[in-house]
């Protein structure tokens, strides 16, 4: 066989998988295929800077708007900049579209269709750069849903690539403003514009807290116990339809739960760090949203009395948060955190490999997986999760978690967005952004490199679960961090790591919520000063 021809054959099939789309029946013009998307001058007198989408569904089951995703309805994008009021935007043949990649490989047939309209903001930030996001409107970065941005009405319309079609779609629809729920006995909200973080992007930041009080909490006087429980936007009741019950019982531990709200121009979270692209959110939560906190609420103001614990994206925040800050909380319980070290994200070693949509296996070539089921099986490749990120939204813009990662973790690009680990469209890696990676935010070569000094104040706080087969390969991480940890000297400290085995994303460990607040309740009275009592807890 000539292994070179096999090779080139090879590659041609792999190329398809990369893309992940049927090879449509025709080849299309990019002028056969057409929408103008038009936002009524009566609505908006301004000029426009976003991304115009239109969405098309096989079902209205939901607004076409509400089905797109990862594994989604089709959509497509494209950027505009200062668009004259009441002037056309197009999508057509030429932009990129998820999961079906061009509007001319979409099958013939009747669909649900709907244009969309993430409307920018001028964002002057300290650093001297100009950018154009989307201001989050206490949505959390869900830009098909976020508060001021515009729609269509849906409509159901025939279409056919290969007889063509221009279809015109106003968006003239409006998103109302969030509602925030009015406190009760039980859950408080508040939030206030950040000092740091306003003066960092030049606009309104802001940032929340939802607290989840004790039985009784207004009708006594005593301090309690803290948890800082960390993960994605949300203003939901912290614990909800985990602990009602138990929460209410005389016997059960009282302490209060703490949910934060910290959205970006990125993303719906901050990852709780400091960032040059997403501003110094770590010290704003250390010096601006805890201490609010603590000032509204009766807390034990002491490390013993302050526990974090988070899942996935909260799961690493929790981490970083009590690795950068060792002295200020008390323990911590994460599951199934995001990457610990950057030796897998989501199949990547951004250390080793050269391309994050493949890996070279002499003479093959093979995709690298993103995200699987618990049974292994594929269900996406890195190639289609960063096109679906890349459709979403340009430069970083798409809410999206790969483009969080990215922004958070790496250097500031030349154009004031963040200097991205690797090209979107073709994977190609750029080691210097992954050593900035590594010497900034991988948790593990943090440890490793401040071990005498950071391991004493670490001793008895770790407390880590994953399922061993998370579906974004995010034990492996945790695995490597178990096995280092194992051999720590001076001191020796191994943590406490719990795998599920067979488990998925995202195994918390064996425990009830209410089990495990009974264990934290317990760390706390094991770790506080001899002398004091435990009124919060009748056990």
């Amino acid at each position: 066989m000539d292994h070179k021809a096999h090779h080139l054959r090879f590659a041609a099939v792999l190329t398809a998988l990369f893309v992940g789309i049927a090879t449509p029946a025709a080849s299309q013009t990019p002028s056969d295929t057409r929408f103008e998307i038009v936002v009524p001058e009566a609505l908006r007198a301004d000029p426009l800077t976003g991304r115009v989408y239109v969405m098309i569904a096989r079902t209205d089951s939901r607004e076409p708007r509400l089905q797109i995703g990862r594994t989604g309805e089709p959509f497509f994008g494209r950027d505009v900049e200062d668009l004259a009021p009441g002037r056309p935007a197009v999508i057509d043949g030429t932009d990129l579209g998820w999961p079906v990649e061009k509007l001319g490989d979409l099958p013939p047939g009747d669909y649900y269709v709907q244009a969309f309209v993430n409307v920018y903001s001028e964002f002057h930030r300290a650093d001297g750069f100009v950018v154009w996001m989307h201001d989050d409107q206490w949505e959390g970065q869900h830009f098909n849903r976020s508060p001021g941005n515009l729609y269509s009405d849906v409509q159901r319309i025939s279409l056919d690539a290969e007889a063509g079609y221009s279809i015109r779609l106003v968006a003239d629809n409006v998103i109302p403003s969030v509602e925030i729920a009015e406190n009760t006995e039980f859950v408080e909200s508040f939030r206030f514009e950040s000092p740091m973080l306003t003066a960092f992007w030049g606009r309104p930041i802001y940032l929340g807290a939802t607290v989840l009080l004790p039985q009784n909490y207004h009708a006594s006087t005593i301090e309690y116990p803290v948890l800082y429980r960390q993960g994605h936007f949300s203003l939901a009741e912290p614990l909800r339809g985990q602990v009602q019950e138990e929460w209410l019982e005389d016997e059960f531990p009282r302490m209060l739960v703490v949910t934060f709200q910290h959205p970006t121009p990125y993303f719906d979270d901050s990852y709780a760090v400091n960032s040059v692209n997403v501003g110094p959110y770590g010290d704003a939560i250390m010096e601006e949203l805890i201490p609010e906190i603590e000032r509204r609420y009766r807390i034990i103001e002491e490390p013993w009395a302050r526990l974090l614990d988070g899942g996935s994206t909260g799961g690493w925040e929790a981490m970083a948060l009590q690795i950068f800050h060792p002295d200020f909380f008390g323990g911590v319980w994460s599951y199934c955190p995001d990457p610990v070290t950057f030796t897998n994200v989501e199949g990547v070693n951004i250390y080793e490999d050269d391309n994050a949509f493949y890996k070279d296996r002499g003479w093959f070539r093979v995709p690298t997986i993103n995200t699987r089921e618990v049974n292994g099986e594929v269900r996406l490749t890195s190639a289609q999760r960063n096109r679906f990120e890349l459709v979403s939204g340009t430069r970083g813009r798409s809410g999206q978690q790969l483009d969080i990662w990215a922004a958070v973790y790496g250097p500031v690009g030349e154009d004031g967005f963040f200097s991205p680990l690797y090209d979107k469209r073709t994977g190609v890696l750029h080691r210097d952004v992954a050593e900035y990676w590594r010497e900034n935010y991988d948790l593990l070569h943090y440890m490793k490199t401040n071990w005498s000094w950071l391991g004493p104040k670490l001793i008895g706080k770790l407390h880590i679960y994953t399922g061993d087969m998370d579906n974004f390969y995010l034990n492996n991480a945790v695995v490597e961090m178990d096995t280092w940890m194992k051999t720590t000297v001076n001191p020796h400290y191994p943590g406490y790591f719990s795998y599920g085995r067979g488990e998925g994303h995202c195994y918390s460990g064996p425990l009830s919520m209410g089990e495990r607040l009974k264990e934290m309740a317990q760390h706390v009275m094991q770790n506080q000063p001899d002398v004091l009592d435990t009124p919060w807890w009748n056990y």
